[in-house]
């Protein structure tokens, strides 16, 4: 299947296919979706941040792998049609590096089509495949609540969406980018994401033209313990009244 388009919308949409990265082969750390995997990317994260809070470094980093395997999800869906199959051992993920070195796929090879459409996909072999496997094994390294997490994946979905929907707009796409909001809307409505966060209707008031719809979320990241008033566009925290705040 073809993935070198994806490239070109952004950093997070790149996969590497075929040969792996250099030194991978010799790379011990190099490791697929598990905990020892989450827990090293934990204490990557940590370091990075400069917090000894895990439950942060542990949603942070869920969140970046979240929205590098929905952004390659949502990306070759709405560009080709297709979506990488990144279960059954294939993807790859080294958790010591940062995008687009992080993920690899040997083999590509695209799922069969699906009775409910390339969201079903989506929906049943990424959020439910490797984002589910990526879940329980961060929620058995460390002691965070799985709401957070799946709300962290409904972010991350949402700003793929922000992403490919202004590389299809500068591209002279609008198709595309009315089906990339088509098929994220469809994901988020998925139970293990819904009531997470809300992505505004089409053509929101407020919305710039040539802009996907908003989304805020009703969980939080944690990100601004890491960061004390650091606070994401989409943030609860940020969109909620005085007295919730």
């Amino acid at each position: 299947m073809r993935l070198t388009e994806l490239a070109s919308v952004g950093p997070f949409f790149a996969v590497r296919a075929g040969e792996g990265p250099a030194g991978a082969a010799e790379r011990a750390g190099y490791l697929l979706l598990g905990e020892e995997a989450v827990r090293a990317r934990v204490g990557v994260v940590a370091e990075r941040l400069g917090t000894e809070d895990r439950r942060v470094a542990a949603s942070v980093a869920y969140q970046g792998i979240a929205g590098r395997l929905l952004s390659v999800a949502l990306g070759s869906a709405v560009l080709s049609g297709e979506v990488p199959d990144a279960a059954g051992g294939r993807l790859r993920w080294d958790p010591a590096r940062t995008a687009p070195d992080d993920l690899w796929l040997p083999e590509p090879v695209a799922l069969p089509p699906a009775g409910d459409g390339l969201a079903g996909l989506i929906r049943e072999r990424v959020l439910r495949g490797p984002l589910a496997e990526l879940h329980a094994a961060t929620r058995r390294v460390v002691a965070i609540s799985g709401r957070l997490l799946w709300g962290n994946a409904a972010s991350s979905l949402a700003g793929s969406l922000r992403v490919l929907h202004a590389w299809c707009c500068a591209q002279g796409r609008p198709e595309d980018a009315a089906r990339a909001t088509a098929l994220a809307r469809a994901v988020l409505g998925d139970p293990l994401l819904r009531g997470t966060g809300t992505l505004a209707p089409d053509a929101a008031p407020g919305t710039a033209p040539g802009a996907a719809p908003p989304f805020v979320r009703s969980t939080c990241c944690l990100y601004y313990r890491a960061l004390p008033g650091g606070m994401c566009g989409d943030c609860v925290l940020r969109h909620a009244p005085p007295r919730v705040r």
